[in-house]
């Protein structure tokens, strides 16, 4: 029920707003000004259509980094509360993929919820994930983000859990551990699918908490994912010519929340 009430729907609809690359990060190629004025028009566009929610992510900071310096939370946190002063919808935040700096910013902004990496240990595509979640929890604790509500990663995109336990012996954990508020399901990379059975063995595991499907939603695939989730965080099937590093497409975020509100 606090779905719901936090976000006025029923299976929420959370957008992403995708920041280009930030200071320090690779890619890094324009202003933080021009990155907020494009982070403003997407964030206005998205809640003009109808969506629930936003998440706000450091997406341009390819490949990324599980200890992110200084000048990435700093920038975060100041496009966070920029933009955020723009839109009244609930918005989150995720520091890719630094859970530390992740609940620091969504601290530091008034964030209702902050996906990230709490569990597990992968094998990814850009080196060794070890997720220590009982000293992340301790610093949450810390600097008072209990109130922060964990979204958390159950299977990360570009990577593998190291081991053979399953989706649904995970959720259990999850659920048992108190770890999590929502479990979110990855495809296997950014804007790709997951699958039914998938959704339906987080919940088998975890029947008490909310599954999101965390990428690959489309208008065309959410008739048959969304009757088995919660909720859903959808980014690259709304940007212009369905590109992840494109403007978000106000048509686009429109004919996803019609396809949504048949489901719902």
């Amino acid at each position: 029920m606090w779905l719901k009430d936090v976000f006025g729907a029923s299976k929420p609809v959370i957008a992403m707003i995708h920041f280009s690359a930030l200071p320090g990060a690779p890619f890094y190629s324009q202003s933080l000004q021009k990155t907020l004025e494009r982070a403003v028009i997407d964030a206005k566009a998205l809640q003009k259509s109808g969506v629930d929610g936003v998440l706000f992510s450091n997406e341009g900071d390819r490949p990324y980094s599980l200890n992110v310096g200084p000048e990435t939370v700093a920038s975060m946190a100041s496009l966070v509360t920029r933009v955020s002063k723009e839109i009244s919808v609930p918005f989150g935040v995720d520091v890719l993929w630094d859970p530390y700096a992740t609940f620091a910013v969504a601290k530091a902004t008034g964030a209702t919820f902050a996906r990230t990496l709490l569990i597990g240990a992968f094998s990814s595509d850009i080196g060794f994930i070890d997720v220590k979640c009982p000293e992340i929890l301790r610093y949450v604790k810390k600097i008072g983000a209990e109130d922060v509500k964990r979204f958390v990663y159950l299977n990360p995109e570009f990577g593998s859990t190291l081991g053979n336990r399953t989706i649904e012996q995970a959720a259990k954990t999850v659920q048992f551990m108190d770890i999590a508020h929502v479990l979110c399901i990855s495809g296997p990379a950014t804007g790709l699918p997951i699958t039914v059975e998938e959704l339906k063995d987080a919940k088998k595991g975890a029947p008490e908490l909310p599954v999101f499907i965390n990428t690959g939603a489309k208008k065309t695939n959410i008739p048959e994912l969304l009757p088995h989730a919660d909720g859903v965080i959808v980014g690259t099937s709304l940007k212009k010519d369905g590109l992840t590093w494109n403007p978000v497409e106000e048509k686009r975020v429109v004919e996803f929340m019609e396809v949504v509100e048949k489901y719902r």
